[in-house]
């Protein structure tokens, strides 16, 4: 299963692209996309936690994509870590394998998380590339490291030169920033 986090603030195309390639162009038997009401490295949301979870589940049922939406986050005693995430869902779905997708910039900080190498030890990690980001290379110094449990470049998805932060800053400036959200949610 294929877990895709984020704070999705907002949710935008590149996520439904990256989300695409999941479902019908890896080995992935489930994808899940794991909303996150917080982030440790993010502050300000724009949008509660309530209305980005609502959010994503009105863009992926539009989408028609075969994906769930999880608000597994929403239960779990905080502070939220990634790493207690997994364990929690490992423990709880103990027949399935969990796959962490992450783009090439959060391998690039993946060291600065809570238990970010325990992460790369304990489960399987896909990254998907993100422009100005090497991620073999960035592969490469991890594998000196850390026992990697089983780290995989998606090096044939296509390049999206995107983020909810170049949404909100543009929104913020008062440009029209529809044309990289996808339709079917609130805004």
């Amino acid at each position: 299963m294929a877990l895709f986090f984020g704070s999705f603030n907002p949710i935008h195309n590149g996520h439904l692209a990256i989300l695409r390639y999941l479902c019908l162009e890896s080995s992935a038997d489930e994808v899940r996309i794991v909303v996150s009401p917080e982030s440790p490295f993010k502050a300000g949301n724009s949008l509660t936690a309530d209305e980005r979870l609502e959010n994503v589940r009105k863009v992926i049922a539009a989408s028609g994509l075969e994906v769930t939406v999880s608000d597994v986050e929403f239960h779990l005693e905080p502070p939220l870590y990634t790493i207690n995430t997994l364990r929690y869902l490992q423990k709880s779905e103990p027949d399935c394998t969990h796959i962490m997708v992450i783009g090439g910039d959060n391998l690039a900080s993946l060291e600065r998380w809570k238990c970010g190498p325990e992460i790369l030890e304990e489960f399987p990690v896909w990254v998907y590339p993100r422009p100005g980001y090497d991620s073999e290379a960035l592969l490469r110094e991890l594998k000196g490291r850390y026992r990697l449990r089983g780290v995989k470049i998606l090096s044939n998805a296509k390049l999206y030169d995107i983020s909810s932060t170049m949404i909100r800053e543009g929104e913020a400036k008062g440009l029209d920033m529809s044309g990289y959200k996808p339709s079917g949610g609130t805004e």
